[in-house]
């Protein structure tokens, strides 16, 4: 098929395509629905409060395992 005529598609320089992605991600993040400050804070609190919570759960099962194995065994 040497003969077929090929179909040009020229695709445009990189700067505007690159300015058309910014475009589109600005878009996009105008239709985010951002949580308020207060939102953001409880929802820090809390998972504040699950890490000091295992936090002390791990430190228990260490100290209960340390005791076990350097007190009782030898």
């Amino acid at each position: 098929m040497k003969g077929a005529a090929k179909t040009a598609t020229k695709k445009p320089s990189i700067w505007k395509r690159m300015g058309k992605g910014i475009k589109e991600i600005i878009s996009e993040l105008k239709k985010v629905n951002w949580p308020t400050f207060a939102k953001v804070m409880a929802e820090t609190g809390i998972v504040l409060v699950v890490v000091l919570f295992f936090l002390l759960v791990i430190l228990g099962f260490d100290s209960l395992l340390n005791l076990i194995f350097f007190k009782w065994l030898v």
